[in-house]
């Protein structure tokens, strides 16, 4: 259970000697399987493919070692990457032809060196056909009622915080959306590394890795643009968080990510990136808290001896037993106390134990209504939370 099941042979796909073909055999199977990311891991014996199916990753296929160089070389022509540089890494972009073109709207390539030969990860970006408004995300009514009341504000900021893969750029556009629709008329501009999620009636802006205009130095020269709504894709160091937090202060709307565990957390390493504390909490409207939970696949799961149901794994879930994924998340909105607290320095004990003290639900005890629905299980709750299991 909870792992994808290897692919034993190849007697209805290519030859394993034709690379060309075996490639994009693999690349369609992803897409197809609606994977995020495929690895490429060679080892000593053989040359391991891995699909992150619903957040999790798991074997597909083991391949013999003696292809390993020529899988990798295949990978870096399709990414326009140099083929005769093995000793550095190098990014690029994969273009997919054919019918699935029109599922995978971007398709990133990242090769590193290793002691047993280059290592692959490809990065798979859908089309978003379902996810569109916030209702269908997830979120519980207080919380989405309180994005749609931070959305319709004229200044402020919002974060969205959580791990890589927790859909946090899924949110924040369909909170674009919803102010589209709702706010007509408002100049909303985005800077995204990169664009992933088009939106129409908003202007997008990419940041190149690497290139001249970074986030700091767009940001800058938007704030003469007349935005009225900011999307930052990330707050990754101090200047853009100093630039972000004074857009919020002087009649913008901004709304960004950042890479943070909890709530109080994001606002305290505000703090550690110099962020005076009169600041943040004269800026800050609210911070959310998210992650992704995998859902059972409904045409295996079972009741178990204490009556939840448990993952069994079949054909229609690659045998892993999870089938998509549920939204579990926590939000707090700054009033006076926790104003006082930052003002105060406060340090994460202290926060987490104010908002304790004032009932606030955590990100787990969220996700505790999913595994008595049996939408998912206790231990993926643990595992997507990062908690250890309750002891009885």
């Amino acid at each position: 259970m909870g792992g994808a099941a290897p692919r034993k042979d190849r007697e209805q796909g290519p030859d394993p000697q034709d690379v060309v073909g075996l490639v994009d055999d693999l690349l369609n199977q992803a897409i197809d399987a609606g994977a995020s990311d495929i690895h490429f891991e060679p080892g000593a014996q053989q040359l391991d493919v891995k699909f992150r199916l619903d957040g999790a990753l798991s074997l597909f296929e083991s391949l013999p070692v003696a292809l390993s160089e020529n899988v990798v070389a295949r990978l870096k022509v399709l990414g326009g990457l140099m083929t005769y540089r093995n000793d550095i890494p190098q990014e690029g972009r994969i273009e997919i032809s054919g019918d699935r073109s029109s599922q995978a709207t971007d398709v990133r390539l990242a090769v590193f060196p290793t002691i047993y030969g280059q290592r692959a990860v490809v990065r798979l970006f859908y089309r978003q056909q379902k996810l569109l408004e916030l209702a269908q995300l997830g979120f519980d009514g207080p919380t989405e009622a309180a994005l749609k009341a931070i959305a319709a504000q004229n200044q402020g900021v919002l974060l969205v915080t959580g791990p890589a893969g927790s859909g946090k750029s899924t949110t924040l556009a369909c909170i674009l959306r919803h102010l589209v629709r709702t706010l007509p008329g408002k100049s909303i501009v985005t800077l995204e590394d990169p664009v992933e999620i088009r939106i129409d009636g908003v202007t997008q802006v990419p940041i190149t890795p690497h290139g001249q205009m970074t986030f700091p130095t767009a940001l800058r020269s938007l704030l003469r643009q007349d935005p009225q709504v900011l999307m930052i894709g990330e707050i990754r160091d101090a200047e853009t968080a100093r630039i972000a937090i004074e857009a919020g202060l002087t009649g913008h709307l901004l709304m960004s990510t950042m890479h943070s565990g909890t709530p109080a957390g994001a606002l305290l390493r505000l703090l550690e990136m110099g962020i005076e504390p009169y600041q943040v909490t004269s800026s800050i409207s609210a911070v959310l808290n998210q992650r992704l939970v995998r859902r059972l696949c409904v045409n295996c799961r079972r009741p178990g001896q204490d009556g939840r149901f448990e993952p069994v794994g079949c054909d229609a879930c690659l045998g892993t037993g999870f089938k998509r994924r549920a939204l579990i998340a926590e939000m707090i909105r700054l009033d006076s106390e926790l104003r006082q607290a930052l003002l105060a320095k406060a340090d994460l004990d202290e926060m987490e134990a104010l908002l304790e003290s004032r009932g606030h639900v955590t990100i787990a005890e969220d996700g505790r209504r999913l595994v008595e629905d049996g939408t998912t299980t206790q231990a993926e709750l643990n595992r997507a939370c990062g908690t250890t299991p309750a002891q009885d």
